[in-house]
Formats: structure tokens, sequence, C-alpha cells
């Protein structure tokens, strides 16, 4: 009996730095086959050359990542579909745990694979410990390997979400079925992480964010869980990692209160600005 297909659904926009390593990670992995395809986004450096090395199958669509997405789910022939972004390095093992775990775990509707980031630099550094402490908490994670049936059941993604729609995704998933969890690593590549850049990308997300919410009503264990309270007490919940680098566990503080403190400026922004 041969394996069925997984599709692989890479979205991009200028992504050149990063894509080559990403598409390698995914057609060296020790399960084949595998269907790769890639959904660009208007790139203008070169994206799509780099793309088409790897595979036929790349495609423009926007104009969010959401709809990239769901677009390339869409053109997915697999029985099993993974949503990965083009700054992500899969370990070799990683599509084989996820099918291994759909068929031996009855009911699983969704496999969350874990991350670890790397890059360059102190604040590199202080997110990878940062991500360190999310390993295992469902809160925190979300899936992104799912069959595609399961995928095409709950809608895939929201639209009219540009952020939290992981999340999202993840609870409708979960409502019907199990969510499983693979040991295997993605591999997150955080290049040479800016301070300034991280925030300006918090502002963003959470100036996005109203629409996460609404549906995800604040005060459910979702939200809660992954708020900034719940935060700390989980970073602090451990302080033998914390403080393993007390130079980094301190400077990974201070990342997340300032993102935090950009991330509650960008939402009441967008906020006053919807009222206006």
């Amino acid at each position: 009996m041969s394996n069925p297909i997984v599709s692989v659904i890479v979205t991009t926009r200028n992504n050149h730095e990063t894509l080559d390593t990403c598409l390698s990670s995914i057609v060296n992995q020790i399960y084949q086959p595998i269907e790769l395809i890639v959904v660009d986004r208007d790139s203008t450096d070169g994206t799509k050359m780099i793309a088409r090395y790897y595979t036929e199958h790349v495609y423009n669509c926007g104009p969010e990542r959401s709809a990239q997405r769901n677009f390339g789910v869409s053109k997915a022939t697999g029985e099993f579909v993974v949503i990965i972004d083009s700054d992500m390095e899969l370990t070799p093992h990683v599509i084989q745990d996820c099918v291994d775990t759909m068929y031996y775990r009855p009911q699983t509707k969704g496999v969350i694979i874990p991350e670890e980031s790397f890059g360059v630099g102190f604040w590199s550094k202080c997110k990878n410990l940062e991500r360190s402490f999310y390993i295992g908490n469902n809160s925190l994670e979300a899936a992104r390997f799912f069959t595609k049936d399961t995928f095409e059941r709950v809608g895939g993604y929201d639209l009219d979400m540009i952020s939290g729609e992981d999340w999202d995704l993840s609870a409708r998933v979960r409502n019907l079925g199990r969510i499983e969890r693979i040991t295997s690593y993605i591999r997150h590549n955080e290049g040479n992480l800016r301070l300034v850049r991280s925030l300006r990308k918090k502002y963003y997300y959470a100036g996005k964010a109203r629409t996460y919410l609404q549906k995800n009503a604040v005060g459910s264990k979702l939200t809660a869980d992954a708020g900034p309270v719940q935060r700390y007490k989980l970073f602090f919940s451990k302080p033998r990692k914390l403080l393993s680098n007390p130079f980094v566990g301190a400077g990974m503080l201070l990342m997340k209160t300032c993102e935090f403190g950009s991330g509650a400026f960008g939402y009441l922004f967008a906020s006053k600005k919807d009222r206006a």
C-alpha cells in the first residue's frame, strides 16, 4: 500500500532570503510523496523564481495570508495538508510523524508541530527563549497539519481575520475531534531580529485583532490563557529556565513587555479609528 500524498502549502511575499532553505527542508523530508504548493502575493524580489525551482505549483493570490492558505488548499490533491510559513525549516521527520499521529491516534483531526526559534543577535536569543516556554501549551500553539477533509469541513481560515486566524482554526477543528502534537520540530528563522521591527509587527497585528476577539469572546479559556498575565505567570513558573542566562531572560521579559505595550496601542488606535 502506497503512502497518501501530503500537500504542503507555503505562503510567500518577498521571502527570497529564507525561502530556499524552507523549500529544501520540505522536499527532503523522509516521508514521500509530498506535493509542494507555493502561494505568493505579488513578490518583487525573485521569490517566485526560487519557488519554481522546487515545484511547478506556484500561484499568486491575496490579499492576506488566510486567503493565500485557503487558495493553496483548494489546489491540493493530497489526503493531508500542512501549512508552513516561508521563514520556517522542517526537521526531517516532521511530515512522517504527523501522518503516523493521524493514523495511530483515533479521532485526531489536527496536529501541532512545536517550534523553536533561531537567528542572529541578542533579540533572536530572547525570542528563542520565549518560544521554548510555549511548547506543550495548547493555548499558545496552533495546529498546522490536518486532513484536507477536516480543513474544508470547518471552512479553512477565516478570511476576515489577519490576526489570530491560526488559533481560530484550531478551535474549530477541536470541535470535530482531537488535536495531538508531535515531538519533531519546525525551526523558525528569525534572522537578525530587531526589537523595533518586532514592535511594529505587534502593533499591526494587534490592530487587526478585533475580528478574532469578537468571534472568540474575551474571557474564554483560549483568550485568557494567551493574555499577558498568563504569559508572565508561565515565564516565572519556570525560574530555572528563565534565569539560566539572566541577561537573555531579562531581555526576553523586556521584549515581551514592549510587545504587549505596542500591541495595546495598536488595538486601541484601531478601535478609535473604527468608532470615528
